[in-house]
This record gives structure tokens, sequence and C-alpha cells, in this order.
């Protein structure tokens, strides 16, 4: 039995409310059980230097955690002069992420930069900051294609995420908290609506694990990410 009381195969409850902040070109807040994350997305007429004057688009993204996102305060990054180690490692992932499903020829030479900041912590972070960042990606982009400065949609497919794992033997989808700091296997799972990978984050946290379990676990995120890539349809019309 999982702590929550759900199935192995469920998600924990997702909702995702756009339109959360007045002055981004894009946002939304994403709560994925008791994770929330404020994801918005800014256009900007410039590009990193190293693709300027290539014509291509750029997508990046920053992450962060409030101090009270978990149960103990955290010290603000900005007060030690530098971000951590695990920082900088999501807000690269979530950059990588999100440009895949991304035609930067059709975007021009412009830059997104999708901001995720967790409100509260409850497993699963830098997943629902993947999903609720493409949201407020879709939303900029609509923007940008409704004004004419976009005539080909640059967004080729939704980009998700979402955790598997091993718990208490068995395969889960979307650990928690309480499953995420006892599973024996943990992985992350970012894939197209189209069901294509983009990146697996697999390590063994206290046991070694099978192929068997492996394909068990995609099963798992492919179930998952389906799931999400239609909530993310939905909430980005």
């Amino acid at each position: 039995m999982r702590p929550s009381g759900r199935e192995l195969n469920e998600m924990r409850p997702v909702s995702i409310e756009t339109g959360f902040t007045k002055h981004a070109e894009g946002s939304c807040l994403i709560k994925v059980g008791d994770t929330h994350v404020l994801c918005t997305a800014t256009i900007e007429d410039r590009v990193p230097p190293f693709i300027k004057g290539t014509g291509l688009g750029w997508v990046t993204a920053e992450y962060g955690m409030l101090p009270r996102a978990t149960n103990t305060r955290m010290r603000r990054e900005a007060s030690s002069g530098k971000q951590g180690g695990r920082t900088v490692e999501i807000q690269r992932l979530i950059g990588r992420a999100l440009r895949a499903g991304v035609d930067r020829v059709a975007l021009g030479e412009r830059q997104i930069t999708v901001d995720c900041d967790v409100l509260q912590a409850d497993g699963g972070t830098r997943c629902a900051s993947i999903t609720g960042g493409w949201v407020a990606l879709r939303l900029a982009v609509n923007k940008l294609m409704k004004a004419g400065d976009v005539q080909i949609d640059p967004l080729v497919d939704p980009v998700s995420a979402v955790s598997c794992g091993i718990y208490a033997g068995q395969p889960v989808l979307d650990l928690d908290y309480p499953e995420d700091s006892e599973a024996g296997v943990d992985g992350n799972f970012i894939m197209t609506g189209s069901g294509k990978l983009i990146e697996v984050q697999m390590s063994a946290e206290g046991s070694v694990f099978s192929r068997d379990q492996m394909d068990q676990l995609m099963d798992l995120a492919v179930k998952g990410t389906v799931e999400l890539a239609e909530m993310q349809k939905a909430a980005s019309k």
C-alpha cells in the first residue's frame, strides 16, 4: 500500500491554473499533489552571443525554491552569493527538456526564459516544473503567433515529465516525498506528447534493478506523461 493510498499506476491530483501572474507573457500555477510550482515565460528580442546572427531562437530556464517550500526553512541562495549544484542541474534539465519540443528556426531569433519557482515541495519538483513550464511557454508562443511575430508554430510537441520508482518492492508512478525518500530506485522520465523520450534519469538509491523493472517503470511513465499532455493541451487552449 502506498502512503497516499493511491494505486501503483495512479498519479497525484494535477491542476494547472493559467494566467496566474499579470505581467509575464505566459504563466501558470501547476499543482501535482502537494507540490506547487509557479511557472512564467518571458519573451526577449535577444539571444545568447553564441547563436547571435544564426536566425535560431533559444529557450532557457531558471529554477528556485522558496525558503519554506519544505518542512524546514532553507536559506535563500541569493544570500550565499551563488546557486547550489542541485539548482543549477535542475534548471539546465528544464531548459534542455523544453528546447527538445521547440522548432528554433520557426521561433526566430528571440529568447524565451521560463522561470520555475517552487512554492511548496512534496516530491517531483523538477517534473512539475517541466510540465508547467511547457504550458507557460505555450501561452507565450500563442501571444507571438496572435501578434503575427511568428508565422509557423514553433512548438512541435508538448513536453512533460513524471517520476517513477521502486517503492516497497513495487514499481510506482509519480512519487511523493514519503515514497521518494524511501524508494530503492528513483527515476525521472521526460517525454513528448507523441511518446518520444527526451531524457531519462535513473538511479539505484538502495537496491539495484532489473531490465524488466526498468521496462515496467517506462510503461508507467508513458501512462503518466500521456495524461499530463492532455492536461497541458486543455490548459493552454
